[in-house]
């Protein structure tokens, strides 16, 4: 498959998708969304792959919405803002009920959107200088798409601290929150990453699949179709054509 805004490497039935826009730190717009999700998808239903990665391409993993896909969603009627929201949740559901182990390596900044892509991973590995926020909230917005995958992955009072202030955390805190795994250089995190893949890889895929469903079945999270998916999505959708947001994001816009 071809990607406009990814590249994708495959070796040694390991799958590397980098978000590729470096020139916006990989901001999130429709396309990326689009193709991100179709890329989980691609590669989860191919045998011959049994281990994803995810990572970012330039100076930062991914700065949350991108400014022209912020202007977009500004003119959208509900339904279109609806329509918008789901597709979001469906790229983070697409990583978290996959089927294989999904890897994430962040540096840089990990804002927005791109917190929800790392809570929906199994393993995060961030470099020590990287630098998180969830800012929705600066902007008029809550983090209601992500805050399913955040929220079981971290627990309702860390989610508390980063959510409602919309702080910037340090990759430290992100680590004792975890939400990310292990922190460290490139180099520490390289050997971290082959020390996942090379389990992965000695274990059988069919009990990772079974495994990762269990998981999901224990804690309560079985249906990737579940009415908090459909709820958060039409939160964020309202919010969007809410004053305050359109007030706040036309001055992001225009910062």
């Amino acid at each position: 498959m071809d990607f406009t805004t990814l590249q994708i490497g495959i070796e040694k039935n390991v799958a590397r998708i980098a978000l590729n826009r470096p020139e916006v730190r990989n901001a999130m717009n429709a396309l990326m969304i689009k193709e991100l999700t179709e890329a989980v998808d691609w590669l989860d239903c191919r045998d011959d792959i049994r281990v994803i990665e995810i990572c970012g391409n330039g100076k930062s993993f991914c700065a949350g919405a991108d400014i022209n896909y912020m202007k977009d969603i500004a003119s959208y009627g509900y339904e279109q803002n609806l329509e918008d929201a789901k597709r979001l949740s469906k790229l983070f559901q697409k990583i978290y009920f996959c089927n294989k182990p999904v890897i994430t390596l962040v540096h840089g900044a990990v804002v927005g959107g791109g917190n929800g892509i790392i809570a929906a991973s199994d393993v995060v590995l961030a470099e020590k200088d990287t630098v998180f926020a969830f800012s929705e909230v600066k902007l008029g917005l809550t983090p209601a798409t992500i805050s399913p995958f955040v929220i079981a992955r971290c627990g309702e009072m860390p989610a508390r601290d980063l959510m409602l202030s919309g702080r910037k955390f340090t990759a430290q805190e992100a680590m004792d929150y975890k939400l990310v795994n292990y922190v460290g250089n490139i180099d520490e995190l390289n050997q971290r990453l082959d020390f996942y893949i090379d389990n992965y890889l000695s274990a059988s895929p069919n009990a990772i699949r079974e495994c990762k469903h269990l998981i999901r079945s224990v804690a309560g999270r079985v249906n990737p179709y579940d009415e908090i998916f459909q709820a958060t999505a039409m939160m964020i959708a309202q919010e969007r054509m809410s004053d305050d947001a359109q007030e706040r994001m036309g001055k992001a816009i225009g910062s």
